[in-house]
């Protein structure tokens, strides 16, 4: 069943959304105003350059904000080493599964809407998934199909517990053989919809519910988005999220006049790193490509400054400068844990930590044996970028780097220490900086 408002009625909640200003968030008038050590975010800045120049990553761009504003944003580095171009503020990142949130983010607004439900089974919005298989490893390399023991639904897409990997599971061949495996989607010459619709007849990695399994789920539901719309999912994110918001280099496609801005993917190895050249996963069909595969699980590319905002509505209760996105209660839906310990039983390094509708969740300070504060949530993606926020400490902290594969790197953890090792007081800060 697929929903659509009247075409007068969009334009008319379009027409009365208000845009806020590219120009993002204010910028802190000291760290000390907002309760952070100008000393020890000079750390960060330092170990970031350090960083790049020893060859471990190209360059980064790292982003920092409290109570609102902005207290650090830096770029060290290259974005490009071979063109001789350095890494900028305002550099273009392929973000992968930052996409994710944004596609969650969508979905829940329609839920909102009341055009879907969280308990909806997704076949009710994509028919071909009504009778869905699992495979079931059998004695060696066999594989026993069985049918799936209930629907899937919306909520097991947006927690990633539908049984659904990225093709590399018991039936792995059957996968290949489809043309179906892997996160990437801008070399593809089909929409999503399509690749969904033949998905939707291969056999799954798990029952329903029964795992934290990793894949395609949120290239579904933004097929589901889609269909729900009427937009294709470039369309209602332009319209309903990165429009109003302000996020102008927030997109699926970099306007070729702007290829000088994407920084190159470089790949980890023998201790240093190399240009990556995979034809698919290296400098990737960004710039120049089909352009009409909008994927929702890995597909964006952004800017520190974008994303840093995009974050802060939903930290800030899902609203920013009078554009609301979803209502606090959603948001907090949104970020607590829906799948008990089973992220964790799936991924070893992932102690400590749930998983929501959309992001992963701090739920054990002690088992997560990191710096973070009880309730922070947040993601990465496949290019070694990683974002969380922090409604404790009303923190918001991004790392853009273009690193693939990213090897043993430890830059990750390194920059959450360093972030959390500049809080010196309350978000406030000694000035009590009002925002």
């Amino acid at each position: 069943m697929t929903h659509r408002f009247p075409v007068f009625t969009l334009l008319a909640l379009l027409l009365a959304t208000p845009a806020l200003s590219a120009e993002g968030l204010p910028t802190a008038a000291t760290p000390e105003s907002v309760g952070l050590s100008s000393d020890r975010l000079e750390r960060l800045r330092t170990v970031m350059q350090e960083y790049a120049d020893q060859g471990r990553v190209a360059g980064v761009v790292t982003y920092v904000a409290r109570n609102g504003r902005v207290a650090h944003l830096e770029a060290a580095g290259m974005a490009d080493i071979e063109a001789g171009r350095e890494m900028s503020t305002d550099s273009v990142f392929r973000i992968a599964s930052q996409t994710k949130a944004v596609t969650s983010v969508a979905a829940m607004m329609l839920v909102e809407e009341g055009r879907i439900g969280l308990a909806d089974p997704v076949a009710r919005y994509l028919p071909a998934f009504e009778k869905t298989t699992v495979a079931v490893p059998g004695d060696g390399s066999s594989v026993k199909v069985v049918p799936a023991a209930r629907a899937i639904t919306i909520h097991d897409l947006l927690t990633h517990t539908a049984g659904i990997s990225y093709g590399e599971g018991p039936a792995r061949d059957r996968w290949k053989a489809a043309g179906i495996q892997g996160w990437y989607f801008a070399d593809r010459d089909e929409p999503v919809s399509a690749v969904v619709e033949r998905m939707a007849s291969l056999p799954m990695d798990a029952q329903p519910g029964e795992r934290f399994v990793y894949g395609y789920n949120s290239d579904i539901l933004g097929v589901v988005v889609e269909k729900v719309s009427g937009m294709t999912l470039a369309e209602f994110f332009a319209k309903r999220i990165t429009g109003p918001l302000g996020l102008e280099d927030t997109m699926f496609y970099l306007p070729p006049a702007q290829k000088d801005r994407l920084a190159a993917v470089y790949a980890a190895k023998d201790g240093g790193i190399v240009r990556a050249t995979d034809p698919r996963l290296g400098q990737g069909h960004y710039v120049e490509g089909p352009r009409v595969a909008f994927s929702g699980g890995a597909g964006l590319l952004s800017t520190a400054r974008d994303y840093g905002r995009f974050l802060q509505a939903l930290l800030d209760g899902g609203e920013l400068g009078g554009v609301r996105l979803l209502s606090p209660k959603t948001i907090e839906l949104m970020t607590v844990n829906h799948v008990g310990p089973r992220l964790a039983e799936a991924w070893d390094d992932r102690h400590g930590m749930g998983f929501g509708l959309g992001f992963d969740v701090v739920v054990d300070l002690g088992e997560y044996a990191r710096h973070g504060s009880l309730g922070a949530w947040g993601w990465g993606g496949a290019y070694h970028t990683t974002y969380w926020a922090d409604p404790k400490e009303d923190l918001v902290a991004l790392l853009m780097t273009q690193l693939l594969p990213a090897g043993d790197s430890d830059i990750q953890r390194t920059f959450r220490a360093l972030v959390y090792q500049a809080i010196v007081g309350p978000p406030g800060g000694n000035q009590g900086e009002q925002r």
